[in-house]
C-alpha cells in the first residue's frame, strides 16, 4: 500500500505554513513486531529494514528474509529494539536486542549475506527489558547500550585496537540505588558536559570517570509513572538550562518540564502539557525532520501497549512530529486513523534516509503493521 501523505498542522487555529512536507506511505510488514531499524544488511549498496524476525530488502521493501525466531506472549513479539551493530567488528551489521519477558539482553550476528536464522548470542539476563536505550555516555563515539532495569547496566561493547567490536561486552551496574523502573533517557541535565541518566524518579549525575567514579542520585523529579522510553533532555525554551520531555507510555499525555532555578540557586521543575488528549506516547525522538537546523520532536501513538488495558488503547493510532518552537509546540499529522488504515509508533521508530534523497524517512513499527514514510521534502 503506498500512498501520497501531505503533513498537516493539526492544532485549532494554527494555520498551514507553506513549503509543507510531503510523505509517501508505504505498508511494508503486516506482522506485529513493534521495534524497527535501517542499515545495509547484505551490504550492497542500499538501505535495507529490520523489524522483528524479519529484514526487507531495499530500496523496494518488497522482498522479506526471515532472521529470528521470537518468543511471543499473547500480542507481544519479545523484541524490544533492533539496533543496528557491528558486535563482531567484521564488516557485517549485527542487532542488538532484548526483551521484556525473556529478560534478557542479547544480539543477533549478520551470516555475512546468507540465508537462514542469525546466530543467537545472550549477553547477560538483566530482569523486564521494556526497552533498550543507545547512547555515547563516555563519549568515544561509540553508544553504550543500557536497559531499563534496576538496578542501572551500562553495556560496553569491547573493541580492538582498531575500534573493532570483538562480540563482548562489559556490564558497568550503578550501584547507588534510585534509577530503573519504566522510563528512561540520557543527556546533560546539569550542563557540565557529562552525560546524565535520567528517570521517572529522579536523575543520576555522570562522575567525570562513568565507569570509576560514583553516580549521585538526584531524587528531584516526579515525572510519570509510565514515562516514555527514551526520557529526552532538551533546552526547550533556550535559556540555557536543559529541560526534560516525557511521554506518557501507557495513558494520555506529553509534557515537557523545565528547568529554573530557585531563589537559593537550587533546580526547580515547572511542568508544561504539550498534548493531553493523545495516549501512549511510548518512544518520543528528536530529529530535524525538515530540514531547519532545529530539532523536531517525532512520536506517535503506540497501539495496544497493553492490549486493551490502557486508556485510549482503541482510539486512533497515529505518526507525528511537533515543532517546539521554544516550547509552544504544534503538532503536524503524518498519519492519523483506525489501526489497520493508518499507522501507529510502536516501541521503536526509526529515522533513516531510505532513498537518498537528503530528507530523513520515517520507520514505523507496531502492531498495526510496518509503515515506512519517505520524506519528499517541502511541497508548495
Amino acid at each position: 500500500m503506498v500512498g501520497l501523505v501531505l503533513a498537516i498542522l493539526a492544532l485549532t487555529g494554527t494555520a498551514p505554513r507553506a513549503p509543507l512536507l510531503a510523505f509517501e506511505r508505504q505498508r511494508i510488514g503486516t506482522d506485529n513486531y513493534e521495534a524497527a531499524s535501517a542499515f545495509d544488511v547484505n551490504n550492497d549498496g542500499a538501505i535495507d529494514i529490520v523489524s522483528g524476525a524479519y529484514w526487507y530488502e531495499g530500496p523496494a521493501y518488497q522482498v522479506a528474509h526471515k532472521i529470528a525466531e521470537y518468543q511471543r506472549v499473547s500480542d507481544y513479539y519479545d523484541d524490544f529494539s533492533d539496533y543496528p551493530m557491528d558486535v563482531n567488528g567484521d564488516g557485517w551489521t549485527d542487532i542488538v536486542t532484548g526483551g521484556y519477558f525473556g529478560q534478557t539482553l542479547q544480539w543477533i550476528e549478520n551470516p555475512k549475506g546468507a540465508e537462514g536464522l542469525w546466530p543467537l548470542h545472550k549477553v547477560a539476563q538483566v530482569g523486564p527489558i521494556e526497552r533498550n536505550l543507545f547512547h555515547d555516555i563516555d563519549g568515544d563515539g561509540f553508544v553504550e547500550v543500557m536497559p531499563t532495569t534496576s538496578p542501572v547496566h551500562i553495556f560496553r561493547l569491547v573493541r580492538d585496537a582498531e575500534g573493532k567490536g570483538t562480540g563482548q561486552f562489559t556490564d558497568f551496574v550503578i550501584a547507588q540505588p534510585g534509577g530503573g523502573g519504566h522510563g528512561m533517557g540520557a543527556g546533560d541535565v546539569n550542563a557540565d558536559g557529562r552525560v546524565d541518566l535520567v528517570f521517572s524518579t529522579g536523575w543520576f549525575e555522570a562522575p567525570e570517570k562513568p565507569y570509576e567514579g560514583q553516580w549521585n542520585w538526584h531524587p528531584e523529579l516526579t515525572l510519570c509513572s509510565d514515562a516514555s522510553v527514551p526520557i529526552l533532555v532538551y533546552d526547550v525554551n533556550k535559556d540555557g538550562l536543559p529541560d526534560i520531555i516525557v511521554g506518557h507510555g501507557h495513558d494520555y499525555g506529553l509534557d515537557w518540564w523545565e528547568q529554573g532555578k530557585s531563589a537559593e540557586g537550587d533546580r526547580t521543575w515547572t511542568q508544561h502539557v504539550i498534548c493531553s488528549e493523545r495516549s501512549q506516547y511510548h518512544d518520543i525522538q528528536l530529529v530535524d525532520i525538515d530540514k531547519d537546523g532545529e530539532p523536531e520532536l517525532l512520536t506517535g501513538k503506540r497501539y495496544r501497549a497493553h492490549a486493551e488495558a490502557d486508556p485510549g488503547s482503541l482510539d486512533p493510532v497515529g505518526v507525528y512530529y511537533f515543532e517546539i518552537n521554544g516550547g509552544q509546540f504544534e503538532r503536524v499529522t503524518l498519519d492519523y486513523g483506525p489501526a489497520g488504515q493508518a499507522s501507529g509508533a510502536g516501541i521503536y521508530l526509526w529515522m533513516e534516509d531510505v532513498d537518498g534523497n537528503g530528507w530523513p524517512d520515517v520507520i514505523a513499527p507496531g502492531k498495526d503493521g510496518l509503515y515506512l514514510f519517505r520524506n519528499l521534502g517541502p511541497q508548495p
